[in-house]
């Protein structure tokens, strides 16, 4: 049985986006415009091009112009929607949408991040390590403003850093996790809960385990990262946001 198809995609979609108000102060984060097509447009991309069969939306500000956007599929993979009406960070996010995962793992996103990642490889190391949760990494020249991992050989991560605890060249988390349900079915429900300052740290010594997909990425986060992301787009398909994400429960003319 291919183990892959049980998984369910996360994408944590419910950001603020504070940092990014002035340039984008209209829609969330996710739906910032990169080269005419929102952002999140290229994520859904990635696992429909993967063979993700369903995928959750956690959102939270301006929610209702992601589900406007988007619909019930995308390029016919499923959509569905977990909306919180109150920030609950990303662990707390991820809690609420647990009735809408799946019986295998979670492969969770960012949804103001990108790395190039083979996402079945992905699954494969965390099946063949039988991780309780595995952390997409990638390399920086700065690890400032993300924080860094320490692994070992066998990818056993040993410690993970606050953001600019360090600095230089290094490896980062990228943004994307597969994460066991059980491990979700542990965060407190309705609370506020980070996954990077409390579920990640928790798991060190307990199956948390990194591969490192030395792929492109990037955080549109900040204006200056948003601007360089119509560059590091600039080879995807330019196709317009209409056909890339037509709500589904819409019916179309003959």
């Amino acid at each position: 049985m291919d183990r892959y198809s049980d998984i369910t995609a996360v994408i944590l979609a419910g950001g603020l986006g504070t940092r990014l108000r002035g340039v984008v102060s209209d829609r969330p984060k996710v739906l910032a415009e990169i080269n005419g097509r929102p952002f999140l447009g290229y994520l859904l991309d990635q696992l429909s091009a993967s063979g993700i069969s369903r995928t959750v939306l956690c959102t939270g500000y301006l929610g209702e112009q992601v589900e406007n956007s988007f619909g019930d599929s995308y390029r016919g993979m499923p959509l569905s929607y977990s909306r919180e009406e109150q920030p609950l960070g990303t662990g707390g996010a991820l809690r609420l949408a647990l009735p809408l995962i799946g019986t295998g793992e979670a492969m969770v996103l960012n949804g103001d991040s990108f790395c190039a990642l083979d996402h079945r490889a992905f699954h494969d190391f965390h099946a063949e390590k039988l991780a309780t949760m595995s952390l997409c990494l990638t390399g920086v020249a700065d690890v400032s403003r993300y924080g860094a991992v320490r692994l070992d050989r066998r990818g056993t991560i040993l410690d993970f850093e606050e953001k600019g605890a360090a600095s230089g060249a290094g490896t980062i988390n990228a943004g994307i996790y597969l994460i066991s349900r059980k491990v979700v079915e542990t965060i407190a429900p309705e609370a506020v809960v980070s996954l990077e300052k409390e579920v990640i740290p928790g798991l060190i010594g307990s199956g948390l385990y990194g591969f490192n997909s030395r792929g492109r990425f990037i955080d549109i986060g900040i204006p200056a990262d948003y601007q360089a992301a119509q560059l590091f787009f600039s080879c995807a398909p330019k196709e317009p946001p209409a056909a890339a994400s037509r709500p589904a429960r819409s019916k179309e003319k003959p």
